[in-house]
């Protein structure tokens, strides 16, 4: 395999504190992951017949991305993703559609992200109270989402699930 890896700022992260509870396996391979050398290269470093698996899991983590795979680039600012489709806010907030957009949130981000991560995502989302405040967490929220691999490959079907209902 000649995929090349980086570090997320996690990954970096995580060999500062060491608060992620990688086994030693997974902290080795971490720390030979550079965004310059091959899978193949790290095998030769490192021989072991599990190398596959274990980047399997730094990646799902979100420790490393493909260094070829771009990350997707939200604004900071308060207006939508380019392309985001946000439809027209209705002149009374929805209550069903915003229970919706809540329990969606919060359960993508235990599935993808784990269930104790972006929790402020979590709690500014069931603080909301009408729709304009709800979209101010779609883009904290799709960061968070693409941060894992498994988050990634489903980002855009995620996305247009939450945009039927923000």
């Amino acid at each position: 395999m000649n995929a090349v890896f980086a570090k997320t700022p996690k990954g970096v992260g995580e060999l500062l504190k060491r608060g992620g509870g990688l086994t030693l396996r997974e902290r080795r391979v971490l720390i030979l992951i550079d965004g310059k050398r091959s899978v193949e290269d790290i095998r030769g470093i490192a021989p072991a017949e599990d190398l596959a698996r274990v980047l399997g899991i730094l990646e799902e983590s979100g420790y490393i991305v493909l260094a070829d795979l771009p990350r997707p680039l939200l604004p900071l600012d308060d207006g939508p993703a380019p392309g985001a489709g946000f439809r027209e806010i209705p002149d009374e907030p929805d209550p069903q559609s915003l229970e919706m957009a809540r329990n969606f949130i919060m359960n993508t981000l235990k599935t993808f992200c784990g269930p104790l991560t972006h929790l402020s995502i979590v709690e500014a989302a069931f603080a909301a109270r009408t729709h304009a405040e709800m979209r101010e967490q779609f883009a904290p929220w799709y960061e968070a989402i693409t941060e894992t691999g498994a988050g990634r490959r489903r980002a855009e079907e995620l996305r247009a699930q939450l945009l039927k209902v923000i």
